[in-house]
């Protein structure tokens, strides 16, 4: 790829979000009733390619059970309210209250309770009595201190996410943690993430992640981009990775990293365009917040709003269009792509002629 001249002492390279590119039909259509959009990672099988963000706005026990009813996998966050509090159901309705610069100081009050080990496991047992796949997220900060508890609650799927992921994360203050002797020794599969580039996603694949997370922190609820100037256009991200992923098939005889688009997927187009570009399946936050039934009542936030010290995320305020189920399945009411996501992609699929998720990554895409 061409570099651009930013000035005489520095040059980037061009890079492409979601809205820079378009997915180019072929000569073969398909009905959409004939698409599939199974995805398996490990052993475990999902009839939606869809993981819902480890958010408190989205995600609370009850979502998260719903979620994998309907054929998807909902994360639970590990550190969030409903691991701080016994009922963090009035907190919820109060944050979904809050107004102006006070909701960023009030959140940092509410998340200052400790989280406790007793009610990961609680939460965790909850979702497992349901006969879904169950899985949980962790900071990497505070993935040592909790892992056995996650583990022991019989936790299907280990997520370990933050803004952005590092295998070789350096510190003087502490002990940091070791991905590739944590993974090992793990008997459940970890997902870890986030990165937004070739070399950071193939040294994540090489600790023994079953997935990698690309995205940046770059989601509606995220100023990172503003408060510290961090930022990948999705596209170029997910591409990116996965050559990594197909790199490093190569490098290990066969052993297939999964890749897992987590950001700026906030229309049914996006989630299309993110599997175009590689990714095996998305993590998506905002599309869910719209949902009448989400904790978060019309509001979204992420882990980063609430910083003890530098908040990169806000409290958004979405409006409702419909229940979980109406977003994933339809029917949709409007004609904005935030209705309906998995009809969207199944039609996608079939106006270029693909029959399954693995097919639709060769497809064609343009730059617009």
């Amino acid at each position: 790829m061409t570099d651009i001249e930013i000035g005489r002492a520095k040059r980037a390279r061009r890079a492409y979000s979601f809205d820079d590119i378009a997915i180019v039909p072929s000569r073969r259509t398909r009905d959409p009733e004939e698409v599939s959009t199974a995805w398996q990672i490990d052993a475990y099988r999902f009839e939606l390619p869809v993981l819902a963000a480890p958010m408190d706005s989205v995600m609370s026990p009850a979502t998260a059970i719903a979620l994998g009813r309907y054929g998807g996998l909902g994360v639970l966050n590990l550190e969030g309210l409903w691991t701080r509090y016994e009922d963090p159901t009035d907190l919820l309705e109060e944050v979904a209250g809050l107004r102006g610069t006070d909701g960023t100081r009030r959140l940092q009050e509410i998340y200052t309770e400790p989280v406790r080990a007793e009610l990961i496991t609680e939460r965790l047992r909850e979702i497992r009595e349901a006969g879904v796949t169950v899985a949980g997220s962790l900071s990497p900060q505070r993935t040592k201190e909790f892992a056995k508890a996650v583990v022991d609650a019989g936790v299907d799927m280990f997520v370990i996410r933050g803004t952005t992921v590092s295998a070789e994360h350096v510190s003087s203050q502490s002990e940091p943690l070791n991905l590739k002797e944590f993974i090992y020794e793990l008997d459940v599969p970890v997902v870890v993430g986030g990165c937004a580039t070739h070399q950071a996603a193939l040294h994540l694949m090489r600790t023994g992640a079953a997935g990698v997370l690309v995205g940046f922190g770059g989601g509606a609820a995220h100023t990172t981009r503003t408060v510290l100037g961090v930022a990948v256009p999705m596209a170029s991200a997910v591409a990116d990775v996965a050559a990594a992923r197909r790199d490093y098939l190569d490098e290990s005889g066969g052993r297939y990293v999964h890749v897992i688009a987590d950001g700026s997927i906030g229309k049914s187009g996006d989630l299309a365009k993110a599997i175009a570009c590689g990714a095996d399946a998305v993590m998506v936050g905002s599309p869910f917040a719209r949902a009448s039934d989400a904790p978060g009542r019309g509001f979204h936030w992420g882990t980063e709003a609430h910083h003890a010290e530098l908040p990169r995320g806000q409290r958004v305020e979405f409006e409702t269009v419909g229940t979980f189920e109406e977003i994933l399945f339809g029917p949709s009411r409007v004609a904005d792509g935030t209705m309906n996501l998995i009809g969207a992609l199944k039609r996608s699929m079939a106006t270029t002629g693909y029959t399954d998720l693995k097919e639709f990554q060769r497809v064609e895409v343009v730059v617009e």
